[in-house]
């Protein structure tokens, strides 16, 4: 009788070892962000800090660019994936949507800088094929969060899930560059000309979002009619 072969096996120890040690790199990159939000530290920093060759890091990612993109994508999943658990649930009203937001993106530690961050590594450093792919990734999120959403909220119509998402998120991201200060103006902030910058960003963030959710899901369309 043959032995049978446990190649299988092998590979998916491998796979998990490998993708244990690459979220050690991007827990490295974390802790050097937050540390100083203002640089981007280079790979043979984050080398340092998860306790391995330089090397070792080139194996996981091309550039120290492309690893605080792999490091925002895993941000966005966490978010997305708190997101599902609310709207796999019996009730998931805005409340319960804006409160895993709030937890799960807004107040998570270095979230809104690094996207704000990566935003213009996509346009700059970032090769074409990787920002594709990656967006790619992160519109299958956003799709099957807005089928979900528009599970819970019929009016929305076919693809209304998607764009509120996306409209939420625009809010999201906007009001913080608007209002987040600029930490090389120092003082300068302080003058009584720039005081409407001066708000309390999350309060704001959260008037903003419920006004645009009741103003979409405040007028469905009517039974056969179009809405205009």
């Amino acid at each position: 009788m043959a032995v049978p072969k446990r190649p299988a096996r092998s590979r998916a120890v491998a796979e998990g070892d490998k993708e244990e040690r690459r979220n050690a790199l991007l827990d490295a990159a974390e802790a050097l962000f937050l540390a100083q939000p203002g640089r981007m530290a280079s790979v043979a920093e984050v080398a340092q800090a998860a306790g391995v060759a330089k090397g070792t890091v080139y194996l996981y990612f091309p550039s120290k660019e492309e690893m605080l993109l792999a490091l925002h994508e895993r941000h966005t999943a966490h978010y997305f994936a708190a997101l599902m658990r609310v709207l796999g649930g019996r009730r998931a009203g805005f409340d319960e949507i804006w409160a895993a937001t709030r937890e799960n993106l807004v107040r998570l530690p270095g979230y809104l800088p690094l996207t704000s961050r990566c935003f213009g590594l996509m346009d700059r450093d970032i090769p074409a094929e990787s920002a594709i792919a990656f967006k790619v990734r992160v519109g299958r999120l956003l799709a099957e969060a807005g089928a979900a959403l528009e599970r819970h909220f019929p009016a929305l119509g076919a693809g209304g899930g998607v764009t509120l998402l996306q409209h939420s998120y625009g809010l999201i991201v906007g009001l913080w560059q608007l209002m987040h200060p600029n930490e090389r103006l120092g003082t300068a902030m302080e003058r009584a000309e720039l005081a409407m910058f001066k708000r309390d960003y999350e309060r704001e963030l959260e008037r903003a979002l419920r006004s645009l959710w009741a103003g979409t899901m405040g007028a469905p369309a009517a039974p056969g009619r179009k809405r205009r």
